[in-house]
């Protein structure tokens, strides 16, 4: 399992917390710090959806000009993502085949305890 996140986001600690409380193996990448490549983002965009991965409730959001926020798309999304990772809703989480955004107690217990 890798988790992807920024590493003082309230909701990547919180989702690390219920990870080591569960016991669960994990590596840890911080794409603020560490980066974020176009070919790891694609994969992503076509496993959640650019538009589940782009954070339309943060201040990095709120803070482009409402031309770049009214014309959103899949492509602009993604160059948005890469120059602005913090744009991005956190944490992802690669687990075998699949990649699930954003952190939820209930449906992690049920998707990564044995």
């Amino acid at each position: 399992m890798k988790l992807y996140g920024i590493r003082n986001c309230d909701t990547v600690k919180k989702a690390r917390k219920w990870l080591d409380g569960a016991g669960i193996d994990y590596e840890f990448h911080d794409f603020k710090k560490d980066g974020l490549d176009t070919d790891r983002l694609s994969q992503w965009e076509l496993a959640a959806g650019w538009e589940v991965l782009l954070n339309r409730r943060g201040t990095t959001w709120r803070k482009l000009p409402d031309e770049v926020r009214d014309n959103i798309s899949a492509q602009s999304a993604h160059s948005l993502m890469l120059d602005n990772p913090s744009i991005i809703k956190r944490p992802v989480v690669e687990h075998g085949e699949t990649v699930s955004v954003g952190f939820n107690a209930g449906e992690w217990a049920e998707r990564f305890k044995h």
